[in-house]
């Protein structure tokens, strides 16, 4: 692989991870957090939302976002002709 197509890869691995890091921080931190009191006036199987965000929904999305980001890869890979 030359040195330009090498950084192009590594550039868009870098875009991948902070927008799916984002998208975990979001759902994390900000609801299961800093929004948490809003969040609980909604209730599913009942359980307040907040607390559902903070002790599930984060993990539930950090799963989902795993594999995101294998099928993202495993597609860039190929882009790259660096796959397997």
């Amino acid at each position: 692989m030359s040195q330009k197509n090498l950084k192009e890869y590594w550039n868009k691995n870098v875009r991948y991870l902070f927008i799916l890091l984002s998208i975990w921080f979001f759902s994390s931190f900000v609801l299961g957090i800093f929004l948490a009191e809003p969040l609980n006036t909604v209730r599913i199987g009942g359980f307040k939302l907040g607390f559902w965000f903070a002790q599930q929904g984060s993990v539930y999305i950090f799963v989902a976002i795993i594999f995101i980001y294998i099928y993202l890869m495993n597609k860039l890979d190929k882009e790259y002709d660096v796959d397997e």
